[in-house]
C-alpha cells in the first residue's frame, strides 16, 4: 500500500463542480463545497459515521477601523483502516467592510463561509482536488483529460443486445449507427459482427 493511494484516488476534480473564484484580488478555480462533501462520502461513509468536520475555535477580529473578519479552526476526520485520522486548517471570511463605492457591507454568512474555507482546505491536504490546487487546472488539455474520466460511459453489453434483438432491418441500421458513434472503436468489430449476424437472421426471415 502506497502513501499516496488515498491521494490518487481523490485528486481528478469533476469540471462540472468547479467555479470560478470570485469576489477576491485574485483569479483561479475552486471546487465546489458540497461536491467535495460528495467524494468524502463517496471514499470515507456517511459524514458523521467515517468522516466529519468540526469547529476547534471561532472569532470575529477587527483588521481596520472598518473591516472585521471572522476565522474559524477546523478538523476534518476520517476513518482510514480502523484509524481515526485528522486534518487541522484555518478558513477566514470578511464579516463587515467598507464598499468601493461607499456604505458598509455585512455578511450575516460568514461563520459557515469560514468554517466551509476550512473544511476545503482540510480535503486539499489528503488529495481532494489536489489537481485543481497542484496547478494542473491551468492546463487546458488536462481539463478535458478530466472530464473524460467523469463521462458516463456506454452500456456496451446493452447497446451489443439491442442490435441482436432489432426486430427489423430498419431498426438494425438504426441500432448500428447509433452504436458506432458511441462506442470507441475498440468496440467497433463486435458490434459489426452482431450486426452481420442479425442482419443474416432478418434477411432469413423475410418471404421469398
Amino acid at each position: 500500500m502506497s502513501n499516496m493511494d488515498l491521494w490518487n484516488r481523490v485528486k481528478v476534480t469533476d469540471p462540472s463542480a468547479v467555479k470560478k473564484i470570485t469576489g477576491k484580488p485574485y483569479q483561479g478555480d475552486s471546487p465546489k463545497p458540497f461536491w467535495l462533501i460528495q467524494r468524502a462520502t463517496e471514499e470515507f461513509g456517511p459524514c458523521g459515521d467515517g468522516w466529519g468536520v468540526e469547529v476547534k475555535s471561532e472569532g470575529f477580529h477587527r483588521m481596520t477601523d472598518t473591516d472585521v473578519m471572522h476565522t474559524a479552526v477546523v478538523v476534518v476526520w476520517y476513518m482510514k483502516d480502523g484509524k481515526r485520522c485528522a486534518v487541522e486548517q484555518m478558513g477566514q471570511t470578511k464579516a463587515c467592510y467598507a464598499k468601493s463605492g461607499g456604505g458598509m457591507m455585512l455578511d450575516e454568512d460568514a461563520g459557515k463561509k469560514s468554517v466551509t474555507d476550512g473544511m476545503v482546505k482540510c480535503l486539499s491536504m489528503i488529495g481532494f482536488a489536489g489537481d485543481i490546487f497542484s496547478g494542473q487546472w491551468n492546463d487546458s488539455k488536462y481539463v478535458e483529460w478530466a472530464a473524460e474520466q467523469y463521462r458516463e460511459k456506454p452500456d456496451v453489453v446493452a447497446i451489443i443486445k439491442g442490435i441482436a434483438n432489432s426486430a427489423n432491418l430498419g431498426l438494425l441500421k438504426t441500432n448500428f449507427t447509433h452504436a458506432m458513434q458511441m462506442l470507441d472503436s475498440e468496440h467497433h468489430t463486435e458490434v459489426i459482427s452482431a450486426k452481420d449476424k442479425r442482419k443474416q437472421e432478418l434477411t432469413q426471415k423475410e418471404p421469398a
